[in-house]
């Protein structure tokens, strides 16, 4: 722990000279950069210090203890360590929790994509449910939300909704909603009363700027249409939408939302820059021969996290194997105690690794 601590120290005495630097100076996006690193260190560095200085004087205490002949001086120093150590082990639950890898995103916006999966009609109608859900929950936060792109079902529902949030720490906040969220109940027009199993996946990515992802204009495509509604009718006579294909990594985004063609693509743009950031930072956990495997965040996008159960009312969370009877709740956007459940699992989980 104590190593742990001289590294949080030594990287905020090292941000803090690059910020003298006139050649860091000068770059505005990466003095930006690093004055945002170096202010998420602060108060870490200032706790860990405060921590290491009173080791120090632990140790110092006992070696007067140890050398020195005065009975009333051993005395007086025995009883400021006994204080001492007192005040240390106050400290160090909350070391600990200093100790945890903050991830950087956490404090970024988000764009979130939703897509209807196995089920038919019912899946998309569940996406739409989703899509709902989190709109009230980013309402109830005070969050901005803004529409990217939907494509409706023509039965109902949705197939797919991209948008963003924005406001305070919503990526800290929603980044465990990444998975296949999974429903079960009688759909209206089941006539015999058996329960359906249908499913959505939705993606939680952190809103990057240019300074994060680079992007050649070499190395996309951008294709314009025209703009269409469910069941494929013309809702626009000029070319809007817009499709950017990056030919590196053969992602594909689209985009008619917006009756404007600039304004459609700028949309593309930053979903485009989010999906690669997302991508760049999967292969750098690969890459990590220390990566932590998480049981409330595996990064694994396919797998089955959540289900809802209408008739029993309850909602389950496979990760954490937690079940709260507050289906009507949660599905109405009250969701800050799940939330705060998988925060408290992850840290644990992190403490322990």
């Amino acid at each position: 722990m104590i190593n742990k601590l001289n590294e949080i120290i030594n990287k905020y005495n090292e941000l803090a000279d690059k910020l003298s630097k006139p050649e860091i100076i000068s770059d505005l996006n990466l003095y930006k950069k690093i004055s945002q690193e170096y202010s998420s260190l602060k108060d870490k560095a200032v706790a860990a210090k405060n921590y290491l200085t009173k080791v120090n004087e632990v140790k110092d205490l006992e070696y007067i203890i140890e050398k020195e002949d005065d009975l009333e001086i051993k005395e007086l120093a025995n009883d400021e360590l006994l204080e001492l150590k007192t005040e240390i082990d106050g400290l160090e639950e909350s070391i600990k929790t200093l100790l945890i890898e903050s991830d950087p995103d956490d404090k970024k916006n988000i764009i979130i994509e939703i897509r209807s999966g196995t089920g038919g009609i019912e899946a998309a109608l569940f996406a739409d449910d989703l899509f709902r859900m989190y709109l009230r929950y980013a309402e109830n936060e005070g969050w901005k939300s803004e529409l990217i792109n939907l494509n409706q079902n023509d039965g109902g529902g949705i197939k797919e909704a991209i948008f963003s949030l924005k406001g305070n720490n919503v990526f800290g906040s929603l980044k465990y909603e990444s998975g296949v969220h999974r429903v079960q109940r009688v759909p209206e027009t089941e006539s015999s009363g058996r329960i359906h199993t249908s499913a959505a996946t939705v993606a939680v990515l952190p809103e990057v700027e240019n300074i994060d992802v680079e992007i050649n204009e070499t190395d996309i495509k951008i294709d314009t249409y025209r703009a269409s509604g469910a069941g494929g009718q013309h809702v626009n006579k000029t070319e809007s939408a817009i499709r950017i294909t990056h030919l590196p990594s053969r992602l594909v985004v689209t985009c008619q939302d917006e009756s404007s063609q600039h304004k459609n693509k700028d949309k593309a743009m930053k979903v485009l820059r989010a999906r690669l950031y997302d991508l760049q930072k999967e292969e750098q956990n690969k890459k990590r021969a220390d990566t932590r495997k998480s049981m409330v965040s595996t990064g694994d996008r396919s797998a089955k996290i959540r289900t809802y159960n209408f008739p029993q009312g309850r909602v389950t969370d496979h990760r954490i194997h937690l079940t709260l009877y507050k289906l009507t709740e949660i599905i109405n956007g009250d969701l800050n105690e799940l939330i705060n459940i998988l925060k408290l699992e992850d840290n644990k989980s992190k403490l322990s690794s």
